[in-house]
């Protein structure tokens, strides 16, 4: 065997019609479509032991021998990524996680995550979520802010990772939307899948979907901006964000779910607030409440933290915007 060459997988199609990129990006994971379009260009993906065209539609039955390229294995290194701990014991960490940062490594970053900076911090940490995940019970978007609890020990991954598959922890998100809110609270409940078309999306009309809901309370109205209190009842990939966008208020600053600064930015804003909120760097998401047991005393632990400051300032321009004009 050619010593770039791993193994070859036998994949028996059970669609007829369906894309061969778009079916092997259902069965393959942990990679991208474009790294699977690339594989099929270049005589990696054999249908029927030929070589066919990316768009190339599949039979019922069709075999599809993939060939995987010898990777080698990712090294973790630590690095010092400064952390904002709220709290340490024997058995684990609560932290105020930054927004850009990754939590884990994953498909093209090998380095700079949160995890990165865990090893740097403490060697103590559990194995139950694999090699790439030492320590990680669950996780938050790369750029979504606020609290998060890591396991330092396989014992207490085991019961956190238990209270949140039951959802007996407890979430509190604040994030700002475009556009009004109907009622003052609800909830959204749309199962959520990932996106046939765009495999970095999820979506609530994906062809396999799981039961999600998210409940919401409105802070206040700033006339084209709502501040809302989001707590999710399940934890899907994106949830908040694709539950927001799909009654068409998306998290300020998500462009991945369709915020456009210039045309979202209501016209009665100060200049400040305005100024902000077409320049938002990332999606105005922040994690500001998590409450859990603690995995070996059961003790009820309860934390927060506030916005960061690009969202703070954001939220502080609204206020003095909406004051002003109330005053006027």
């Amino acid at each position: 065997m050619n010593k770039d060459i791993q193994g070859r997988v036998i994949l028996s199609s059970l669609a007829t019609g369906e894309r061969l990129d778009r079916y092997l990006g259902g069965c393959l994971h942990n990679a991208t479509r474009s790294a699977i379009q690339k594989a099929i260009t270049s005589g990696l993906v054999l249908v029927n032991g030929r070589q066919v065209k990316v768009s190339h539609k599949l039979r019922f039955g069709d075999n599809v021998a993939l060939t995987l390229p010898r990777t080698e294995p990712l090294r973790l290194s630590p690095e010092d990524i400064d952390l904002e701990i709220l709290f340490e014991d024997n058995d684990v960490i609560v932290l105020n996680k930054q927004a850009g940062l990754a939590v884990h490594p994953g498909a093209g970053r090998s380095s700079g995550t949160l995890v990165n900076a865990l090893l740097n911090h403490t060697r103590e940490l559990s194995t139950g979520g694999g090699s790439l995940r030492p320590g990680i019970v669950h996780r938050l978007d790369m750029d979504t802010s606020g609290v998060m609890v890591v396991a330092k020990t396989n014992q207490s991954h085991a019961v956190l990772a238990e209270q949140f598959k039951v959802h007996s922890t407890q979430r509190k998100y604040l994030a700002l939307v475009r556009g009004p809110m109907k009622v003052d609270e609800g909830e959204i409940e749309k199962p959520l899948g990932r996106s046939p078309a765009d495999r970095k999306k999820i979506s609530t009309r994906a062809r396999k979907k799981r039961k999600a809901l998210t409940r919401f309370s409105v802070l206040r109205r700033y006339g084209g901006i709502t501040l809302l209190e989001l707590m999710p009842e399940t934890g899907r990939t994106h949830q908040i964000r694709v539950h927001l966008a799909s009654i068409g208020r998306p998290v300020v600053g998500d462009r991945l779910y369709g915020w456009d600064g210039p045309r979202d930015t209501p016209v009665n804003l100060s200049p400040l607030a305005t100024s902000l909120l077409k320049k938002a760097p990332r999606q105005c998401l922040h994690a500001a409440f998590l409450a859990f047991s603690h995995p070996v005393t059961g003790e009820l632990m309860e934390f927060s933290a506030p916005p960061p400051r690009d969202m703070a300032e954001i939220i502080s321009a609204l206020n003095e915007s909406c004051d002003e004009r109330e005053v006027s």
